[in-house]
């Protein structure tokens, strides 16, 4: 898989209320619920899940 650029992903996180950053954003059928500090912590870690969140975050222009 390419290497992707998340700083997009980060702005958003960074400008979050801590309150919210506990908040569903995704569910992933095989996976469950993504809360943004999951998403946050699997993109920083580049895993395959974190990679396969981004994606989706992007397509449904959430970032």
């Amino acid at each position: 898989m390419d290497k992707l650029n998340f700083e997009d992903f980060y702005k958003v996180f960074s400008s979050l209320p801590l309150s919210v950053r506990d908040e569903i954003i995704l569910v992933m059928p095989e996976k469950g619920p993504i809360t943004w500090k999951v998403a946050y912590l699997e993109i920083f870690n580049e895993t395959d899940l974190g990679k396969e969140i981004y994606k989706k975050l992007k397509d449904l222009n959430i970032i």
